[in-house]
């Protein structure tokens, strides 16, 4: 069985979530969506973000200090590059109220779910309208990519989201990663290879809320190695023990890193802090240290429970 995922309509659900590729929208659609984000991106390298807010849709021009910090903080390796747009996708949100989950299937699937050329996008709270999702491939020195999520109002294109990330570390991009995590699974290093699958899923997309089949493939796979001990787990260090809470590879430069979040009663003394971070990263490579040879650093951030923290990066060669 093979259908188009943009025309399916078996429930309710899916009649009021329709996504469009490229070669499926109207030739005048495609060309606003792909001229709408170049402009866009032009905005962002350039570090205009007035211009930005001045496109976007009135309840994230409200709102703006998470976009304009994103465009500012990648403004150097934006700058220098030339963009290449993707095929865009449009997507239909039909209803009255909110989409609790909204889901969008967009090209051909088969029998066994995604193929090479499909995509699936799942956005919560999404309110109806129509959406246009504007992926470019920034070359530069460090390469990237930047995606825009536009909403229609009237006959213009409104930007409703940026979000701009790499898509190689040090050179390697997520194929590499996910080759790297098999050849651990095969050494039997499932946690090394847990975290290499999870880089890999990261640097496959350029957007989390994006699914494709490498991406589902990687998931399935990836569950095959997963830890029984992930957080959250007692770590012992320098005569206490610290609640780790969370741990997940982080792009660091041009280094890939592993962060550590652990509670803590307060962050207010640094000095204290920085004590403790140090001690759970010795603590961490104590129980674990296979992690030396797998990542450049640790990032051990010390969480209060309002969420406040307090973070220290330190090369691995540093933590002895």
């Amino acid at each position: 069985m093979v259908f188009l995922a943009g025309w399916l309509a078996v429930s309710a659900a899916t009649q009021a979530q329709t996504c469009f590729t490229g070669s499926d929208m109207d030739a005048s659609t495609r060309t606003a969506l792909v001229n709408t984000g170049q402009k866009y991106f032009n905005f962002a390298s350039q570090g205009d973000v007035a211009s930005l807010r001045q496109n976007a849709i009135p309840s994230l021009a409200a709102n703006f200090a998470g976009i304009e910090s994103a465009v500012i903080e990648n403004k150097p390796a934006l700058s220098g590059g030339s963009a290449t747009p993707r095929s865009p996708f449009l997507l239909k949100a039909e209803g009255a109220k909110p989409l609790e989950r909204a889901e969008f299937l967009c090209g051909v699937f088969g029998a066994q779910g995604q193929t090479a050329n499909s995509a699936e996008f799942v956005i919560p709270n999404l309110p109806p309208g129509n959406y246009g999702i504007v992926t470019l491939d920034v070359a530069a020195q460090k390469p990237s990519t930047v995606t825009f999520v536009l909403q229609q109002q009237g006959t213009d294109w409104k930007l409703g989201g940026f979000f701009a990330k790499p898509s190689q570390v040090s050179g390697h991009d997520g194929n590499w990663f996910l080759q790297q995590a098999r050849s651990y699974k095969a050494k039997g290093q499932n946690r090394i290879a847990w975290f290499y699958y999870l880089e890999a899923r990261e640097l496959l997309v350029p957007v989390s809320f994006m699914y494709t089949q490498s991406t589902d493939k990687a998931y399935d796979e990836m569950q095959t190695v997963k830890p029984s001990d992930l957080p959250p787990f007692d770590l012992s260090g320098a005569g206490k023990t610290y609640k780790v809470m969370d741990m997940f590879p982080v792009v660091v430069g041009s280094d890939l890193d592993l962060v550590v979040k652990y509670q803590s009663a307060s962050v207010s003394d640094t000095g204290q802090t920085f004590q403790e971070n140090m001690a759970v990263m010795k603590a961490l490579l104590t129980k674990y240290p296979e992690l030396r040879d797998a990542f450049a650093g640790i990032v051990a951030r010390a969480t209060e429970p309002s969420g406040k923290d307090y973070g220290s990066l330190m090369a691995m060669k540093d933590i002895k």
